[in-house]
């Protein structure tokens, strides 16, 4: 019979200023033999926390982007199996169980999806997509994706049944200060990707005006987040505003782009 997997895990967590969630992601990683931290210069209590659990390993390295400091953490890792985890991600007790049962076999990753929380309300549904967590290293390597970054997975990949809870508790004004670097960037992504390689929701948003009318009616109704109370209404608010300042990016550029050397003469 094959082997378990938790036993040829590593965790990895990329983290900085992580304070208000890496002790909520710690706890429910115990039964890891190593979590790897990847620490980008944190300046708050993360590494203090993240220190006082016997499991864990810090490796500080400047940030450059997501893809680098991940492929930079696999280098690191000499497991066969990687979880890989936002240091906002809590896995449900369900996924933990599941973990502790699961063999090795013809898959090469499994992605899991997703409980949106909004500091610790679960909400009905999240635009937030399913995600290649557990992989083998051999077979991975990401690349960068707008503000983000992708997994590509050189094998067949499974689905777990278990969730894990996204729940970030940075202040507000954290998450503010960050969108206007990541809607700049994810406006890069658009314009110089080919449009036939795109995904459905990145043609929207290239389009610029659609797309924050179209997520606010979505998260709202066919998300049933409106039945959220004020955690759903704050959910669509930020999503809308994510992609308003996209659009708002995208609308600039292609103006400046069209503009007379000269000005308005």
């Amino acid at each position: 019979m094959s082997e378990l997997i938790a036993h040829q895990v590593t965790a990895m967590v990329i983290t900085f200023n992580e304070a208000p969630n890496i002790a909520r992601c710690l706890d429910r990683l115990g039964w890891a033999s190593r979590v790897l931290i990847i620490d980008s210069g944190s300046n708050d209590e993360t590494l203090e926390i993240a220190r006082s659990y016997p499991n864990v390993d810090i490796v500080k390295r400047p940030f450059d982007d997501f893809a680098s400091q991940c492929n930079f953490g696999l280098s690191s890792i000499d497991t066969r199996w990687v979880l890989s985890l936002d240091a906002d991600y809590e896995l449900s007790a369900a996924l933990e169980a599941e973990f502790s049962t699961l063999r090795a076999s013809t898959f090469a990753a499994y992605e899991a999806s997703f409980v949106y929380c909004v500091c610790g309300n679960p909400l009905g549904g999240t635009l937030y997509p399913p995600r290649r967590v557990l992989y083998r290293r051999d077979c991975a390597r990401y690349r960068n994706e707008g503000h983000g970054h992708r997994v590509e997975i050189d094998g067949s990949v499974g689905r777990l049944k278990g969730k894990i809870h996204h729940d970030d508790r940075k202040p507000l004004s954290r998450w503010l200060s960050s969108q206007q670097r990541y809607a700049a960037r994810e406006a890069d992504y658009l314009l110089v990707s080919n449009r036939g390689d795109l995904r459905w929701a990145d043609r929207i948003r290239l389009m610029a005006w659609p797309a924050p009318i179209a997520v606010f009616l979505y998260t709202l109704i066919l998300k049933r987040c409106l039945i959220d109370g004020w955690p759903g209404w704050l959910y669509v608010l930020q999503r809308t505003l994510a992609e308003t300042m996209i659009a708002l990016e995208l609308v600039d550029r292609k103006i400046n782009a069209t503009r007379p050397p000269s000005g308005c003469d």
